[in-house]
């Protein structure tokens, strides 16, 4: 029996689904069942699997606004396109549960796969909340047993008519008393093609689970396995994406959480604290000195929105990516702790796909990169002169300086210019959004200097902080070339950045001997050679005066070059002197 035949049996008794309905909300389940769908709030009725792993009714699928959907001539496909030959296009939805943008296959709603887990988890509600169920095949009195091949529920005379039929004679019957003691109800995956075939094989070529008549009919030139068989091999496979990958990744999130929420925390109780200093140094003045107060209330206050803000963003980030992560972890986890074979191998493929998108794509910092802002940074000075106020000179100024990367100012000509194999230095210079310097370190600081043409060669730097606002960049590059500068502040680049460094090659000292041949060099040695293009008969191998290739004047026997303070062009690489001559000066 389809999943489509199944269906009926839970429409004919609307009345009672609604009891069951109200009953789960009355013990306080309602949307945490697992049996409800979270869109129409009832028991689930052909529950699909998005994408992103969160299963709805099929037709609270089909009533969703597509959320992008463009044909070939940019513009959005019509009902009742597919009658007039055109072809459906993908859908994007938006899913009800965590907002991801999820597409639908060509097919529509109905290519989406099935959850078996659910139907299950209806069925067992079904018979934990309800009295009484009735027989599906008379309908006219109550059902104490199902059969677990076709999926009905029977009473004791259809069960006894079911047996003796030569066709369900062998299958297995249980009584619902015994399946609602055991918690968790099997049922067999049958193939929607072939009505009453269970899904016992699985098609390698096609990454699906097939029934034998499929495999027969349209899966005879594939690799197909019992399920038994490749069970763990795709098992251990999702196991090992969950507990390898995403149960560590679930910790990192829920640590980083954490520290957002305290320093949330933290930055109230920091900001109260400086509203009760204020509001003190206040009171002894007349009202001149109360309207001060309520300025600096004010500007502290704007400050501390700034700033939670940003926290708040952090926060909402951090919690949509944890709950992507948990939802993808728990869908698998149950999937493997309760699912039989057929029902892991029909979702394998939807739970890979979410899986390996949520450790490519999905948010996963590290707990110490996240803002920690706690309003170290605001302080107050009740001593220093605020100016007048109606006037009259009050006193009491609010620092809350925030160091601004797109004023901060890179001095010293080492961040544009350097030679190879020297020292080079810069300094970064930090203010603040209104261009006056920070005053004070502290900053998370980043320089990184990168070979423009080899990504490879990295060159390591060196950053020191001043105290005063202020930080010592040093660096020594190995090879010439244009290197690219990235200097980050709290990871935005300050002024300029990324910088374009040029590097020179140093200069190249001659490592031989500046002579008029290497046969008068040498003393006439016939093994002496020298890097100009001159030869010799007679088995010399160096250059003579007169002699074919020979410049004609005295020059560098390492190189050829003719000029005396020049700078050696020859590339010496490890053991190249040994070929060419170290001879005493005639």
């Amino acid at each position: 029996m389809s999943l489509r035949e199944e269906k009926p049996v839970y429409e004919h008794k609307s009345e009672s689904e609604i009891k069951t309905k109200n009953a789960v909300k009355g013990n306080g389940n309602g949307r945490n069942s697992r049996a409800v769908c979270r869109v129409c709030d009832r028991m689930f009725r052909e529950p699909k699997i998005l994408p992103c792993l969160h299963t709805f009714c099929a037709d609270c699928i089909r009533q969703i606004e597509p959320f992008s959907a463009l044909g070939a001539e940019g513009k959005r496909p019509w009902p009742g396109d597919e009658g007039r030959g055109r072809s459906p296009l993908p859908l994007t939805v938006l899913c009800p549960e965590c907002d991801s943008e999820v597409d639908l296959p060509s097919s529509g709603v109905d290519g989406l796969t099935t959850d078996h887990l659910a139907l299950d988890e209806v069925f067992m509600e079904t018979l934990l909340l309800e009295k009484s169920v009735l027989c599906d095949l008379c309908s006219d009195s109550d059902a104490g047993k199902r059969c677990e091949v076709c999926c009905v529920n029977l009473c004791d005379f259809c069960s006894q008519a079911h047996r003796r039929q030569k066709r369900t004679s062998s299958h297995s019957i249980h009584c619902l008393e015994e399946l609602k003691s055991r918690g968790h109800l099997y049922r067999p995956v049958l193939c929607t093609l072939h009505p009453g075939q269970e899904l016992r094989l699985f098609c390698e070529s096609c990454d699906l689970a097939v029934c034998l008549e499929c495999a027969a009919a349209f899966h005879r030139d594939h690799q197909c396995s019992p399920t038994h068989d490749v069970i763990y091999q795709h098992g251990d496979r999702i196991r090992e994406l969950v507990s390898g990958s995403l149960q560590p990744r679930l910790g990192r999130l829920e640590e980083a959480l954490r520290r957002v929420e305290i320093s949330q925390e933290a930055l109230k109780t920091r900001t109260e604290a400086l509203a009760g200093e204020i509001r003190a140094f206040a009171r002894s003045y007349a009202s001149a000195v109360e309207a001060h107060c309520c300025s600096l209330l004010q500007t502290l206050e704007e400050v501390r929105v700034q700033r939670h803000n940003q926290l708040n963003l952090q926060s909402v980030q951090l919690q949509q990516a944890l709950s992507d992560a948990r939802g993808g972890v728990e869908f698998a986890e149950r999937l493997l702790t309760c699912g039989s074979e057929a029902e892991i191998l029909n979702a394998k493929g939807v739970t890979m796909r979410r899986l390996m998108s949520l450790l490519e794509c999905g948010y996963d910092p590290h707990p110490a990169t996240v803002s920690h802002d706690i309003g170290s940074s605001m302080y107050f000075l009740p001593q220093e002169s605020a100016g007048q106020v109606d006037g009259f000179p009050v006193l009491g100024v609010l620092h809350a300086k925030t160091v601004d990367p797109s004023k901060c100012i890179i001095e010293g000509e080492g961040v544009q210019q350097g030679v190879e194999d020297q020292r080079g230095e810069f300094t970064l210079v930090c203010k603040d959004s209104a261009g006056e310097p920070m005053g004070k370190g502290g900053d998370p600081v980043l320089v990184s200097i990168v070979h423009k043409d080899r990504k490879d060669c990295i060159v390591e730097t060196t950053v020191v902080d001043n105290g005063d606002g202020s930080y010592a960049v040093s660096y020594t590059p190995v090879e010439p070339g244009s290197y690219s500068v990235w200097v980050c502040v709290k990871a935005q680049h300050v002024k300029g950045s990324p910088f374009v460094l040029m590097v020179k090659r140093k200069f190249r000292h001659h490592r031989g001997i500046f002579h008029c041949c290497s046969f008068c060099s040498s003393g006439g040695a016939k093994e002496a050679r020298c890097g100009c293009t001159g030869t010799m008969p007679g088995g010399f191998q160096g250059c003579g005066h007169g002699h074919k290739g020979h410049p004609g004047k005295p020059h560098w026997s390492c190189c050829g070059n003719v000029v005396e303070g020049s700078e050696c062009v020859r590339s010496l690489g490890p053991g190249t002197l040994r070929g060419h001559v170290r001879t005493v000066e005639l």
